[in-house]
């Protein structure tokens, strides 16, 4: 028999209880983050970093595959992986290799390398688009897209989905009104928007093809920037016949069609665009490709490089907003060449696709064993439990669905049992060095911390 959900009375106490432990045997992370108040601003080096569940943020000594250890000493389980930073899993050998040899040969030189040429030809035939450039960061390949599209089209704004996330990019922190009106606004927490996002994005939900059509009719929207499933705000996957309703829609509005595969290369190899056969105008993505090291890239379509490159002038091009003297450095392009040729490989994926199966069967037990009301996704290597009973299908509806005093005594209570996961959700991914070992922990773990709730 099914045990009874949750008694929620039982969890300030026991949030209280986790918090106390975590307080209790990380003195040495404590100390480091009082020390850094002093020359950091609000202790930590980015600001995000305020938001750990526990007092203070743990800080790391070093990492290995699918563990690191604290400055307590502790040893942990990453299923956070750097929020897809770390995908490769931790100073992955391969890619570790090519790293020192680069550091021998000199790290930039506003110049190519020949590894540029093999990380383009691997990126064209993963993903099936043959012209690529060279960013640091995902939010800067979203920007320069952006920037290209509207070049091209002469079209004033671009469209997203709301609660998507993209970086930093500003025209992205635009969400709908929550009074039903249909209007954007700035997301909460935006911080000094420079213009009314109103004035440069239009904003949709997810899966809700009737508003997509009635957004893109006007003929202003020079691109729609996507994931192909929503990671940001938990994994909302699309609905069958979206992404065809997508493409169909841009193409009939000449809208372009940009898919951030940042957090879906997950799916596989050649990420969502491989996996499910899509025909984007172009694809960024960041975060992974580089093994640790900074690195990005975005992809064109060959209409699309066609119409970059008649409207471009080359006496202008290092003025058009577009670039950065470090994007493209020779250090980034040898670990992006090791990662995609030795570390992120078909084989790896073999292995990382079924531990996420296993890690999300072994949630959708626990869950059925005490009878919650909630469900798990999963985004091949990533999976997510979520407490509502019915998947989201749509920003809106899991930017609803977040419980933040139950959500932080989920990632205490697995952090004070060695398990880190993804901050702001209750999401693991798996590497190529993560184990069956590791995922059951987590499950045991996992069984654990509802089992207190229970009591």
């Amino acid at each position: 028999m099914p045990k009874p959900p949750f008694d929620r009375d039982r969890l300030p106490a026991l949030l209280n209880r986790e918090l106390e432990r975590f307080r209790a045997e990380r003195p040495r992370s404590r100390e480091l983050f009082e020390r850094a108040k002093a020359t950091l601003h609000d202790g930590v080096p980015m600001n995000w970093m305020v938001r750990s569940p526990g007092a203070f943020p743990l800080f790391v000594e070093r990492a290995k595959g699918s563990r690191f250890w604290d400055a307590d000493g502790i040893e942990m389980i990453d299923f956070c992986l750097g929020d897809t930073g770390a995908m490769t899993g931790h100073a992955p050998d391969a890619a570790l290799a090519a790293i020192h040899r680069q550091l021998d040969r000199g790290l930039t030189f506003m110049l190519p390398t020949e590894d540029a040429i093999a990380v383009s030809a691997e990126l064209a035939r993963r993903f099936r688009l043959p012209a690529w450039q060279m960013a640091l960061t995902a939010t800067d390949a979203n920007r320069f897209t952006i920037r290209l599209c509207r070049h091209v089209t002469g079209r004033p704004k671009i469209l997203v989905f709301n609660w998507c996330y993209h970086g930093s990019v500003d025209e992205t922190f635009a969400t709908l009104a929550t009074d039903g009106s249909g209007r954007v606004e700035p997301r909460a927490g935006h911080i000094g928007p420079p213009v009314d996002p109103a004035l440069t994005t239009k904003v949709v939900e997810w899966n809700d093809r009737a508003a997509l059509e009635a957004a893109l009719a006007p003929g202003d929207v020079a691109c729609v920037l996507a994931e192909p499933a929503m990671t940001n705000i938990g994994i909302v996957l699309p609905e069958p016949g979206f992404h065809a309703a997508l493409r169909e829609l841009t193409r009939k509005t000449g809208t372009l069609l940009i898919l951030d595969e940042t957090h879906s290369i997950s799916a596989g190899p050649g990420g969502c665009t491989r996996a499910w056969d899509l025909e984007p105008d172009a694809i960024t993505l960041g975060k992974p490709i580089g093994s640790g090291i900074p690195a990005a890239v975005y992809g064109f379509s060959a209409d699309l490089a066609r119409r970059i490159r008649a409207k471009s002038n080359v006496e202008l091009a290092d003025t058009g907003g577009i670039g950065g003297t470090l994007a493209g450095n020779a250090l980034s392009l040898a670990a992006m060449r090791a990662t995609l040729e030795e570390v992120l490989t078909e084989q790896a994926y073999s292995r990382m696709l079924p531990l996420a199966e296993r890690f999300a069967a072994g949630v959708e037990a626990a869950i059925a064993e005490y009878a919650l009301p909630w469900v798990v996704k999963r985004l091949g290597a990533r999976a997510e439990y979520w407490f509502r009973a019915t998947p989201p299908k749509n920003g809106g509806e899991a930017a609803a669905a977040h419980d933040p005093d139950l959500d932080r005594y989920m990632h205490l209570a697995a952090l004070n049992r060695g398990i880190l996961m993804t901050p702001f959700h209750n999401m693991a991914l798996m590497s190529p060095a993560s184990t069956e070992e590791d995922v059951d922990r987590h499950t045991a773990v996992f069984r654990e911390s509802i089992e207190l709730l229970a009591c």
